[in-house]
């Protein structure tokens, strides 16, 4: 069986109690940019493995708003934002790059 967790104990001083209200405020509005984070990224992707050149480059550059807003706030490092971007980049003009180029046979 799991053990339940500790009750935390509600903090003494007046700082620390405004202290807890921030952190609660702060993790529900990191936990919701995160989430955008996540789903721009997974739009591109799904747009890129469907094969819609069209689609992919539109969530592309919606995705890059995004990456580019959560980094400056500090949710992700901003290496990991631009390495992110810069892999969705690239299988995005991977893809235009399959559709334009016809086959020579």
């Amino acid at each position: 069986m799991a053990t339940a967790k500790p009750k935390k104990k509600n903090p003494r001083l007046a700082s620390g109690r405004k202290r807890v209200r921030q952190d609660v405020k702060l993790n529900a509005a990191n936990t919701s940019l995160r989430s955008k984070y996540r789903t721009a990224v997974k739009n591109v992707e799904k747009a890129v493995a469907s094969g819609d050149k069209v689609k992919a480059m539109e969530s592309f550059a919606k995705a890059q708003s995004v990456v580019d807003m959560v980094a400056d706030k500090g949710i992700f490092h901003k290496n990991k934002a631009a390495r992110d971007k810069s892999r969705l980049s690239t299988k995005v003009k991977a893809l235009a790059l399959k559709v334009v180029e016809p086959k020579a046979a």
